[in-house]
């Protein structure tokens, strides 16, 4: 496969070359450089300056291979404090390395280095890496290409050629002051101006017809496609004209194959598809488009790139697939329903059959008085009611060395008043109790949460995602969950396993996970506007009984506050 007008390929290609081929007995472990810095890009008839990662918009893509320890030295060479967090990795009791401000580190402020340290155990597939501190994550994100172990194919038929997708948005004004304007009116920030495939919108927008990525592909081959959702707050349905995909992978979990014209992809979630190029030779776009069904404002416009088969000529005008309506309810759960776990011998699904600690957490906005906002109040999320606030110590910090006055562990169960959760919008006493409140949890405790949207303003589709684990989607529904009903309709058999799932608008969604993974653990909505607003939580999950169940010591380059 060649991909056309991006200079950086053959170094990538023949870097991946390297991987695809006999490792060295060396190659165990990979090194990055990550200086962050800023760059003048210009998109959408307009130039400003971003924050990069060594230049590049989106950032590099990281490889490895399963099994293998991967070294990233991160220098902050911009204004802002700066955080990474290598989204889906579990980090298995390196919460040092897993990346979110305050909650596992203290930022990396201007002139600093941090060395993220860790190791690929027992994961394949695709990932991402991203910002994790303010919205840098705008435009500072990039794929984790994790390949099997040499001599362990793909659970499916291997393909000629990879490529990565990354969706994105792009916004026109500096992003950091947008929203701080927002948040001293008490207002939610602006949209984006457009969607972004690999960072350029496609020729469907002004002075974008060189901001366009191009695939070459040969007829008659199969060919995978690592799509990641690197966009802040939007879910986004993919498509190439006239070729079907069949998923064989989310999450960096493989999956059951099925074919589907269209994928959904929420914010932090990744899928990988194979596309058989079995079409009669032409240019074909790809793309991408926002799924929101509720009565919420999103960028509707859709960003495209070019699936171009070899010997076509760059004049032929690129035929657009029809993706589904913006508000198409039906297919996006129809879609999710289709998602299992592949659950074979080599790849087993080890869902909780029996759960320890059972929690229902309600999921919704609210407003708070802000005697500084121009409007006198400002927007707020919580989780059971709580708004979450960010400590000025990194959680993780506090917890290893027992330093108090930084969190408390009384997170309740349960929201403080059972309501009709989905019923009439909920538009008076709205005002959220705040505080950094963590739930505490027994080391190896098999825990089931029920996540449900509630109509507080407004229903919304959540994408919410655990860091430090994958877990198992054994229910999802619309309406109200039914504690005596529901769970008698649970797959335990073969649910897809993930680390970020979407709960659906104005209904629910049921995850189990077992938590033998100790440290302190973020669990958030991935629509960035939400976070913000205090949408997040964090797990205290405790050490075993035996030093190799316990949190490794920080390392000596830990940032301090």
């Amino acid at each position: 496969m060649k991909i056309i007008r991006n200079p950086g390929f053959l170094f990538l290609f023949f870097y991946l070359l390297g991987f695809l081929g006999d490792a060295p007995v060396d190659a165990a472990v990979k090194k990055y450089q990550f200086d962050v810095q800023m760059k003048n890009v210009s998109r959408l008839c307009n130039a400003k300056p971003i924050v990069t990662v060594n230049g590049m918009f989106p950032g590099p893509t990281v490889y490895a291979r399963e099994g293998d320890r991967v070294i990233i030295n991160v220098t902050n060479h911009v204004q802002y404090n700066l955080s990474i967090h290598w989204h889906g990795l579990k980090q298995y009791r390196n919460g040092w390395a897993d990346g979110p401000a305050y909650i596992t580190q203290c930022p990396m402020q201007t002139g600093q280095s941090y060395v993220y340290d860790f190791n690929v155990t027992g994961q394949r597939g695709t990932l991402w890496w991203h910002a994790h501190i303010l919205w840098l994550r705008a435009t500072v994100y990039g794929a984790i290409v994790i390949l099997p172990q040499p001599g362990k194919p793909y659970p499916f038929p291997q393909p000629y050629q990879e490529t990565n997708i990354v969706l994105g948005e792009w916004w026109n004004r500096d992003v950091e002051t947008a929203v701080n304007q927002a948040n001293q009116l008490g207002a939610p920030p602006p949209m984006s101006d457009a969607h972004t495939i690999n960072g350029k919108p496609g020729p469907l927008f002004p002075c974008s017809e060189k901001h366009t990525f191009v695939v070459e592909v040969e007829a008659g081959k199969t060919y995978l496609l690592r799509i990641v959702n690197a966009a802040l707050n939007d879910e986004l349905f993919f498509g190439i004209a006239g070729h079907d995909m069949t998923v064989v992978e989310i999450d960096a979990v493989y999956t059951k194959p099925f074919t589907t014209k269209f994928i959904l992809i929420g914010p932090g979630q990744t899928t990988n598809v194979l596309v058989k190029t079995d079409r009669s030779p032409n240019r074909y776009f790809m793309a991408a488009g926002p799924f929101m069904d509720a009565p919420v404002s999103v960028d509707n416009k859709t960003a495209t790139a070019i699936l171009q088969y070899k010997g076509v000529p760059n004049t032929v005008i690129p035929i657009l697939p029809k993706l589904p309506s913006s508000n198409d309810t039906s297919f996006a759960l129809d879609y999710n329903g289709k998602l299992r776990s592949l659950n074979t011998p080599n790849f087993p699904a080890l869902v909780p059959l029996k759960v320890d600690r059972r929690l229902f957490y309600t999921i919704g906005l609210g407003i708070n008085a802000c005697p500084t906002c121009v409007n006198g109040t400002n927007l707020a999320a919580s989780i059971n009611n709580i708004t979450f606030i960010m400590p000025k110590i990194a959680l993780l910090k506090a917890h290893y060395f027992n330093l108090p006055g930084v969190f408390r562990t009384d997170f309740p169960d349960r929201p403080p008043k059972a309501f009709n959760y989905t019923g009439v919008p909920l538009t008076a006493n709205l005002g959220t109790s705040t505080g950094t409140r963590l739930s505490r949890v027994k080391f190896n405790t098999t825990i089931e949460l029920v996540l449900q949207d509630t109509n507080l303003l407004t229903v919304e589709s959540h994408p919410f995602h655990l860091h430090g684990y994958n877990f198992f989607v054994v229910g999802t529904g619309v309406g109200n969950f039914d504690p005596k009903k529901d769970p008698a309709k649970f797959n335990l058999i073969d649910p897809p396993e993930r680390n970020t799932v979407g709960v659906p608008t104005g209904g629910w969604a049921a995850i189990r996970f077992r938590a033998d993974n100790p440290g302190v653990w973020f669990m958030h909505c991935h629509l960035e506007v939400h976070t913000m607003w205090g949408l997040k939580m964090a797990f205290v999950v405790e050490n075993g009984n035996t030093p190799e169940l316990s949190v490794l010591p920080p390392p000596k380059d830990y940032p301090s506050c």
